[in-house]
């Protein structure tokens, strides 16, 4: 941050939201990542589909693509915005027995998509989570990050 004020908080100190009414609209992406770790035969069941609450993959997905539209209902001060897009890739490492999250938020706005990408992400690890807990209540839900972000006045962002 380039100043030491805090964005979300006015002159006398009440919580606020950001005004966005000058700001220019411009083209906006975030990606945010994460993971869910598991014991093996559990990733194997959601891989060959074996879950009895049905095809794992595809219900986080979906939950992670609605997470992003209802992210300011979720998040305090967060903006409503016109998504323009969400695409969620969920990978498999065997060899580490993780699935991998990646969100990617897309709107032309006058605010950015980063706090959506992350909702997305975390939602789409619960949702792992949920629909796998009666075999694995081990899983481990963690490393949610923004690893990209631009547009607008700061510019792009590169995580790892």
């Amino acid at each position: 941050m380039s100043e030491n004020k805090l964005s979300h908080i006015d002159a006398d100190g009440r919580m606020a939201m950001v005004d966005v009414t000058d700001k220019q609209v411009t083209d906006r992406v975030a990606t945010a990542r994460g993971q869910i770790s598991m014991e093996p035969a559990t990733l194997n069941l959601i891989l060959e589909n074996r879950i009895a609450k049905g095809n794992v993959i595809e219900a986080a997905r979906l939950a992670g693509i609605m997470a992003a539209k209802r992210t300011h209902e979720l998040i305090p001060l967060c903006h409503p915005l016109l998504i323009g897009k969400v695409d969620i890739d969920i990978d498999a490492h065997e060899d580490t027995n993780v699935l991998t999250v990646e969100a990617t938020v897309r709107v032309s706005g006058k605010t950015g998509v980063e706090m959506e990408a992350l909702t997305a992400v975390s939602v789409a690890c619960l949702t792992i989570y949920d629909m796998a807990k009666a075999v694995d209540r081990g899983m481990t839900i963690g490393d949610i990050r923004l690893t990209y972000k631009s547009g607008g006045k700061s510019g792009t962002y590169t995580g790892s």
